[in-house]
C-alpha cells in the first residue's frame, strides 16, 4: 500500500520533473534513480509528449546503458511513433541484457506485425512460450490468439484457446473466446470434449456448461443442448444467453410453448430487445395465437420502427383471421417502407385478391415475378387471379411461363389443365392433363381443388384412375 497521499505523489513527481529539467539542461549535478527515469517517462507518455518521452529515455539509458527496463520503454515509444526497426534493434538488445520477459514478448511481437513479419512473430511465441509459466504464460497465448487472428488462421486460434484452458480451465475470456471460435470454425466436436473435461473438475462451471450447449448446438443436438443450458441457469439462474439458446433450441424442435416460457425469462433478465419478441411473435404465430403474435410483433416494431418486416407479419397475422382491411393497412405501411420487397408485394396481391379486387391485385402480383421469377407462389397467383377474372388467355400464358421459369415444375401443368377446362378447351385440357399425371399422379388431387367441375368430366376421370390404378 501506498504510504503517500495523492497529493504528495503529484508533489514528488513534480520534484522529479524539475531535476530531470535541470540534469537535462546541465543545471544541476543532482543524481536521479533509474526508477526515477522511469517515472518521468510514464508521465510524459500519459501527456502524449512521445518527443519528449523519447528524450527522457536517451537520457536515463546514457546514464543506466544496461538498463533493460528503459530499453523496453524506448521501444514501447519507438513503436508509438511507427519507428519500427528501431524498436526492434533495442529490444533485441534488452533481450541480450536481461534475458527475455512477458513485456518485451508482447513489444517484440508487435514489431514484428508492424513490419509484416508475421512467421517470425509466431516463430518467436512459440520459442518463448516454454520460459513462462503462470498468467505471464496465459497472456501470451492470447498475444499469439491475436496474431492467428489477425492473418486469418482460425483454426488455429482455436487451438490455442483449447491450450489455454488447458492450463487455466476458469479463465472466463478463454471460455467466451472458445464459445465464439467454436462457432465460427465448425469445431464442435473438439469444443464439447474441451468442456466436458472442464465439468468433470468443475461441474460448477455455468460458463463450460454454455459452452457445451452450443457445441451441441452447432450440432443440432438440440435437446443435449437444452440439458447442458439447463444445467447453466441451475447454477447462474440469471444467466439470459442459456436462455436465450434455449429458445432458439426448442424453436429447432418446433416445442413452441416452451420456447415461449424461455424467452420471456429473457425478457425479464435483460433489456428489451425486438430479435426476443420477433422470436416470441414467431412462436406464437406457429401455434395459430394470431392477437399475441400481433402483439410481440407490435413491440419489436416499436423498438425498430424502422423495419418493414415488422408490419408485414402484423399483417399476416390479420390475414389468417380474415381481417383483410386491417392486414392491407399494415402491408400499406411496408411497401411504403420497401416498395420492392416480393413477400409484401405478394402479400398484398392476395389480400386484394381475397376482397375480390382482382384488378388491383394484377400490378403487384406482376412485380412479385419480375422480380423474382422463380417465386412458384408468385405465379400460382396470378394465374390464379386471372382465371377469377375469366382472362383465360392470359392465365394459359402466365402457366406456361410458369412452367419455363421453374424448371418445369410439374403443378404448373396441372394448372394448364385447370385453365384450358374451365375456358372449356377440353381436348387440350386431357392431352395436358395426361402428360401431367404421368410426371406426377399424385398432383391430381391439387387439380380437384382449383377445379371440382373436372370430378364430373368422363375422359379426365378416366384419365385419373388409369394412372391412379397404376401407383396401386
Amino acid at each position: 500500500m501506498n504510504q503517500f497521499s495523492p497529493r504528495e505523489d503529484r508533489t514528488d513527481l513534480h520534484e522529479l520533473i524539475l531535476q530531470y529539467e535541470n540534469l537535462k539542461n546541465g543545471r544541476s549535478a543532482s543524481f536521479l534513480e533509474e526508477e526515477s527515469f522511469e517515472r518521468i517517462i510514464d508521465y510524459f507518455e500519459d501527456k502524449e509528449d512521445m518527443k519528449e518521452a523519447l528524450e527522457a529515455c536517451e537520457l536515463g539509458l546514457s546514464i543506466f546503458t544496461f538498463s533493460a527496463s528503459l530499453m523496453i520503454k524506448k521501444a514501447n515509444i519507438l513503436l508509438e511513433v511507427r519507428q519500427y526497426h528501431a524498436a526492434l534493434r533495442i529490444l533485441e538488445k534488452a533481450e541480450t541484457m536481461d534475458g527475455i520477459s512477458a513485456d518485451l514478448c508482447l513489444l517484440k511481437t508487435e514489431a514484428y506485425l508492424a513490419l509484416d513479419r508475421q512467421e517470425d512473430a509466431i516463430r518467436f511465441l512459440n520459442d518463448a512460450l516454454p520460459q513462462f509459466e503462470g498468467e505471464e504464460r496465459v497472456e501470451l497465448l492470447f498475444e499469439l490468439c491475436d496474431v492467428y487472428d489477425d492473418y486469418e488462421e482460425f483454426d488455429k486460434v482455436f487451438d490455442v484457446l483449447a491450450m489455454i484452458l488447458s492450463e487455466d480451465p476458469l479463465n472466463e475470456e478463454a471460455l467466451y473466446k472458445i464459445c465464439f471460435w467454436t462457432d465460427f470454425t465448425g469445431r464442435n466436436e473438439a469444443s464439447i470434449k474441451i468442456h466436458q473435461q472442464i465439468i468433470d473438475e468443475y461441474p460448477y462451471c455455468e460458463l463450460a456448461w454454455f459452452n457445451l450447449g452450443a457445441a451441441y448446438q452447432g450440432l443440432k443436438l438440440y435437446e443435449k443442448a437444452i440439458d447442458a443450458y439447463m444445467y447453466c441457469t441451475a447454477i447462474d439462474e440469471k444467466f439470459d444467453y442459456a436462455y436465450r439458446n434455449m429458445g432458439d433450441a426448442y424453436i429447432r424442435l418446433r416445442n413452441y410453448k416452451e420456447a415461449i416460457e424461455m424467452l420471456e425469462k429473457v425478457l425479464e433478465l435483460s433489456r428489451p430487445e425486438e430479435v426476443i419478441h420477433d422470436a416470441i411473435g414467431y412462436c406464437y404465430d406457429k401455434l395459430k395465437q394470431w392477437a399475441q403474435a400481433r402483439f410481440h410483433y407490435r413491440k419489436a416494431s416499436h423498438l425498430n420502427p424502422s423495419e418493414s418486416k415488422f408490419f408485414y407479419k402484423i399483417a399476416c397475422t390479420y390475414h389468417n383471421e380474415g381481417r383483410f382491411d386491417a392486414s392491407e393497412k399494415q402491408l400499406e405501411q411496408a411497401l411504403k417502407m420497401n416498395p420492392e420487397h416480393a413477400d409484401y408485394n405478394l402479400a398484398m396481391g392476395l389480400t386484394m385478391a381475397e376482397k375480390n379486387k382482382f384488378s388491383d391485385s394484377l400490378p403487384y402480383l406482376l412485380k412479385v415475378i419480375r422480380s423474382r421469377p422463380k417465386n412458384s407462389k408468385g405465379w400460382i397467383a396470378l394465374i390464379d387471379t386471372y382465371m377469377a377474372i375469366e382472362d383465360w388467355d392470359k392465365a394459359e400464358e402466365a402457366a406456361l411461363m410458369a412452367y419455363v421459369q421453374n424448371n418445369k415444375k410439374t403443378v404448373f401443368l396441372f394448372k394448364l389443365v385447370a385453365v384450358h377446362f374451365l375456358s372449356g378447351k377440353m381436348k387440350e385440357a386431357l392431352v395436358q392433363l395426361e402428360t401431367a399425371m404421368l410426371l406426377d399422379a399424385k398432383m391430381y388431387k391439387k387439380l380437384t381443388d382449383w377445379c371440382p367441375q373436372i370430378l364430373q368430366h368422363p375422359g379426365a376421370m378416366a384419365i385419373i384412375s388409369r394412372f391412379r390404378k397404376k401407383r396401386l
